[in-house]
């Protein structure tokens, strides 16, 4: 059979003028030829360069799918390694107990009304073992976020229930669950159901296209989380103003990281550029979205670099990286192709889709189809109603971050360090086998967290997007007193008991395998980075402190029984003391 070339210089042949020399013909058949030889190239090269159009968003929703399970997935294994400490059966603040108070407070039925004040599948379980409860809880929703992150696939029964299952644990968590980035994986994984079709799983479901809609739901929740974040540290902090505030930032930040250590040296213009920046990328490039996609793509570019920064500069939970996640909206099919390889199915199916559709050939909307499309507009329409007290808090000047106005927490407004600690303070737990708490030859010994700062010469952890509940709390008991914060004494009373549910919240405790400690005590600090270089640092020694006073006085398990009965918490058993 000939090849192409072959029969594009037959033809030629056929065309040649009958006067024609020998030199001609051989001249016309060589250009034949490199023709030929350039046309089949050419289709070649065609093939190898054929890319994604713009403005669709097939890749752009694994994208988000995988990235939305994995913060999930982060959130239900930090519940099920510390949820049973804090709010279980035997925890510091037990949810049977909040719900019994629940049910008490809305006329001591399980209804509508304890329903709406505290959305939870709780109560529908057993509470005699409520520990299980939450374990199952944690593990489901481990399993069904590994699912979704491993395949790249979901659809809007698997993403619901991951939404009410995180919901559940939030909604019981009181003090434990009180921080922004939970109403924003809530708000997050919401938008999230309507990305997916309704019982399909396939990465590319070929009838249900990704709505513009639900994209610009997303690019509207990095707009709000940026603009509030923001405005509160206008409206907050003078530092903020005056450009100081990072050159406390690193040091006092809730738990730092080793590059904290090194970040918190930095010369003073680079702290000056720092804040610069992030006043321009909270509240000036956040508006690109709505100036054309090459303007939206740089703003998605610019929020992903800004949280990584913050990702690499301290342990801030999961934060960070869920607000990766509404930025991944910016960036359509064509900007994301550089992360499926060229051969993938996703990829292959979208160019498909994609030729289909500039051909007229794609397939008519069916019944289905349809309907959906009422489900996105509906959800439009939900979004701007529920975000009109929204905007006007960011248009207030005693605007409030962190807050949600409606009990689903659907849309909600943000902030973060609206004001900046300028000295770091530590509550430090000490315990002592002496009978005597004032014999100045009593010998203190000091319990170490898993994360906060305690020992001197112990390195910064470094654990995003992992999340210690205990050691963040800890922060913010130490700039407050002991009257404010009362689960620092249910700690300190659990401690003289030895008791094992708390000590797993910590990483050393003194007396192990010793007896237990006769008297707790609190005391507080005042903590600083050691400068690098210096002899302390040579010592090996990373943080330097000074002792401000007590924080709490020296307690015993006697002492505390009435104080505990007056909270209505468990007295700790006292156990059988080693000689």
């Amino acid at each position: 059979m000939a090849t192409s070339c072959e029969s594009y210089n037959e033809s030629v042949r056929k065309r040649r003028p009958k006067g024609a020399s020998a030199a001609d013909a051989k001249f016309t058949d060589s250009i034949g030829r490199k023709d030929a030889v350039n046309t089949i190239e050419g289709t070649k090269k065609g093939k190898k360069l054929q890319s994604l159009q713009t403005g669709t968003f097939w890749l752009t929703r694994i994208v988000l799918l995988r990235f939305v399970a994995f913060i999930y997935f982060v959130a239900f294994s930090v519940a099920y390694n510390q949820n049973k400490q804090l709010i279980g059966e035997n925890g510091l603040m037990p949810c049977k107990s909040y719900l019994k108070s629940v049910k008490r407070y809305v006329g001591g039925k399980i209804g509508m009304a304890a329903l709406a004040y505290t959305p939870s599948i709780l109560w529908f379980l057993d509470w005699s073992n409520m520990d299980a409860n939450l374990d199952g809880i944690a593990l489901v929703g481990m399993s069904l976020s590994g699912f979704v992150l491993v395949m790249g696939m979901a659809n809007m029964v698997i993403m619901v229930s991951l939404w009410v299952l995180y919901h559940s644990l939030v909604n019981v968590g009181q003090l434990w669950y009180s921080f922004g980035w939970e109403s924003q994986l809530l708000e997050t994984g919401f938008l999230a159901i309507f990305l997916c079709p309704l019982w399909t799983l396939s990465q590319v479901p070929r009838r249900c296209p990704p709505s513009l809609i639900c994209i610009w739901t997303f690019r509207w929740l990095i707009v709000r989380i940026m603009l509030g974040a923001g405005l509160i540290k206008i409206r907050g902090d003078q530092c903020w103003r005056d450009l100081t505030c990072m050159d406390y930032h690193y040091e006092t930040q809730p738990v730092p990281n080793p590059v904290s250590y090194y970040m918190h040296r930095s010369p003073w213009w680079f702290h000056r550029f720092e804040t610069m920046s992030n006043h321009f990328i909270e509240l000036v490039v956040p508006f690109f979205t709505f100036l054309g996609r090459r303007m939206c793509i740089v703003n998605g570019a610019l929020q992903v670099l800004f949280q990584i920064v913050l990702i690499v500069s301290g342990n801030l939970s999961f934060l960070n990286w869920l607000t990766i996640v509404p930025s991944l909206a910016c960036f359509d099919d064509a900007s994301l192709s550089f992360l499926f390889r060229s051969g993938s199915g996703a990829k292959k199916t979208v160019l498909k889709i994609q030729d289909e559709e500039k051909s007229g050939r794609a397939p008519e909307a069916t019944k289905g189809m349809r309907i959906r499309q009422v489900v996105n507009v509906s959800l439009g329409i939900l979004i701007g109603c529920l975000s009109v007290p929204v905007l006007m808090n960011l248009l207030s000047p005693r605007q409030v971050m962190n807050t949600s106005f409606d009990p689903l927490r659907i849309v909600n407004t943000y902030g973060a360090f609206g004001s900046i600690t300028k000295e770091r303070t530590e509550v430090i737990f000490q315990g002592t086998l002496s009978e005597d708490p004032k014999d100045p030859k009593a010998v203190w010994e000091e319990y170490q967290f898993l994360c906060k700062p305690g020992d001197l010469y112990r390195r910064p952890c470094l654990i995003s997007p992992y999340h210690y509940r205990l050691d963040w709390l800890m922060w913010f008991a130490a700039f407050q007193t002991y009257e404010q914060s009362e689960w620092v004494i249910h700690i300190a009373g659990r401690l003289l008991a030895n008791d094992s549910t708390v000590l797993s919240l910590l990483d050393h405790n003194p007396f192990q395998d010793r007896g237990i400690p006769r008297w707790v005590r609190g005391e507080h600090f005042r903590y600083k980075f050691s400068q690098p270089g210096s002899t302390s640092a040579a010592e090996g020694k990373w943080w330097l402190r000074k002792r401000i006073g007590p924080y709490f006085p020296a307690v015993d398990l006697a002492a505390l029984k009435g104080y505990f009965q007056s909270r209505d918490w468990p007295h700790p058993h006292i156990p059988t003391r080693k000689n």
